[in-house]
């Protein structure tokens, strides 16, 4: 059986540059163990998104929480995932959804960064979560119209990804394919492939030189 602490080490990105521990260390697993988060640190990994930089400082995010010790709201919120999530997001202790904001509260006007602020703000929930011994794993596979229609979100508010937080579990209560996919090594895009400078799809001299 797979070592779970392995695992964890064996996850660590391996950086071209140096960058935070807290960064290399934060990987999104499918095993979860049913071990449930201790409040304390539940509201430290939502105090973390909080404080995330937001356009105008209008922090657009909102999060729906469902816990496991509550097992009626979690499988109403379990039920809105994709049929692919369910079979390993079951186990995580925590599932939430996160909901962005689509218009300035100071004039109405469309705010085109409200995801991407939304994104900011689950980012440091998952360094704030790994700092923590935590876990989150955020998907994009999750039906939109069922959790407007379920958790009765007003028009102007869309709902953006579906998350779940947890310790990490034992990789070998996952399905084959997830088992694969559990284990197969992080990878990432080069520096070049996406750092431009002077015109689209050059890449920076900073990178190349």
């Amino acid at each position: 059986m797979q070592n779970i602490d392995n695992l964890a080490v064996n996850k660590s990105a391996a950086t071209r540059y140096p960058v935070q521990d807290l960064i290399s260390k934060r990987w999104s697993p499918l095993a979860f163990s049913e071990r449930l988060v201790e409040q304390e640190k539940l509201l430290s990994v939502l105090e973390a998104g909080r404080w995330a930089a937001s356009s105008y400082n209008e922090q657009p995010w909102s999060f729906i929480i469902a816990t496991r010790d509550n097992q009626a709201e979690f499988e109403l919120l379990l039920s809105c995932l994709a049929e692919g999530n369910q079979p390993w997001a079951k186990n995580a202790p925590v599932l939430m959804l996160s909901v962005a904001k689509l218009h300035f509260e100071r004039n109405g006007v469309e705010n085109r960064h409200a995801f991407h602020d939304v994104g900011a703000a689950s980012a440091q929930m998952a360094i704030q979560a790994t700092s923590l011994g935590l876990f989150i794993h955020q998907m994009a596979g999750f039906d939109v119209n069922k959790a407007i229609q379920v958790y009765n979100i007003p028009q102007g508010y869309q709902p953006a990804a579906a998350i779940a937080l947890g310790y990490l579990g034992d990789p070998q209560t996952l399905n084959e394919k997830n088992l694969q996919r559990e284990l197969s090594p992080r990878s990432r895009k080069p520096l070049e492939s996406f750092v431009f400078s002077g015109s689209w799809n050059q890449p920076s001299l900073l990178i190349t030189s």
